[in-house]
Parts: structure tokens; sequence; C-alpha cells
């Protein structure tokens, strides 16, 4: 493992790692994620989805030190449109079960900002006191684009995140 993170550290990174791999391509039929977006503070900023194995161990891990060990990882960014239902995909490297994580990143920083940026998975689980486990995250898709839905959640007080309140 120590000898896997020395290489690591030897790669430069970037926020492009994954984001080839990730794209969707028009009219493809392999397996990929068709992520719902709902719930956003406004229309601000970017949109960061990834694709993570789905254990604690790998999810929410440094991208360099998966894709160096071989494993899932993929990414997607968008502007957040202006208006209208927000939709996003990101290829999965085979069918099966995997974590997602999307950020609603307002000031386009490229980090997550505890006080003003959102994050939602696909269970929608309650974020209390640190960062859900992989379990929470899980998606699973088929051969083809599999639909999620996924409502972003803001931070609430110093320790919670919910939804919008309308």
């Amino acid at each position: 493992m120590m000898s896997l993170l020395m290489l690591a550290a030897t790669i430069a990174s970037s926020p492009d790692l994954g984001k080839a791999e990730g794209q969707c391509r028009a009219n493809e039929a392999g397996p990929a994620f068709l992520v719902d977006v709902t719930g956003l503070k406004d229309r601000k900023g970017n949109l960061k989805l990834e694709l993570y194995p789905a254990n604690d161990q790998d999810f929410l891990a440094d991208d360099n030190i998966l894709l160096m060990a071989g494993k899932a990882f993929r990414r997607v960014e968008m502007e957040v449109p202006k208006s209208g239902a927000v939709q996003m995909c990101i290829r999965a490297p085979a069918a099966g079960t995997y974590a997602l994580s999307l950020l609603h990143d307002r000031d386009s920083n490229r980090k997550m900002g505890l006080s003003i940026d959102g994050i939602g998975f696909p269970s929608n689980p309650k974020l209390c006191w640190g960062q859900p486990k992989s379990g929470d995250a899980k998606a699973v898709v088929g051969n083809g684009p599999t639909r999620v839905a996924v409502t972003m959640q803001y931070r609430r007080n110093l320790v919670c995140f919910g939804p919008v309140k309308n």
C-alpha cells in the first residue's frame, strides 16, 4: 500500500481526472447513471458528479489513488443551467453497484465549502456529524442508462445539512 501511495504522489493531480471516462456520449447504450438533480438552492456555480467504488474505504477517496489502483472513478462537471430541469449523465465502467456524490459548487472554486456549497447522494441520507457511509450513496446501474434522483442538501446549522426549505 505504501508503494501505491508513493506512486500516486508522483502523478500530478488534475481536476480533469476521470472526466474522459465519465462523459456520456450521444446515443450510447452502455451502463450510465442519469441523475435527476432537485432542490438546488440557486442557479449559480457548477455541479460535480463523481462515481466511486461502493465501499467505505474507497468512497470519497483521493482520485489519484483510486485510478492508480485500477479502481472505478469517474467525474462529470457542468455549469448549473440557468433554468429548467437539471440532469447529469455519468458513465459506469460496467453494470453493478457504485457510490455517487454530487457537489453544488456555488462559488466555482472546485472545493466543498461547508457554509456555501451543497451536497447530495442517491439515497438522500440525513447528513450530520461527517460524511455519509458508502451505503447511503449506493446506486445500481444495469447494462444501459439508469435513472437516479438526488436532492441537494445545504448546511442548516453547525453540524447538519438538509434540503432547502420552501
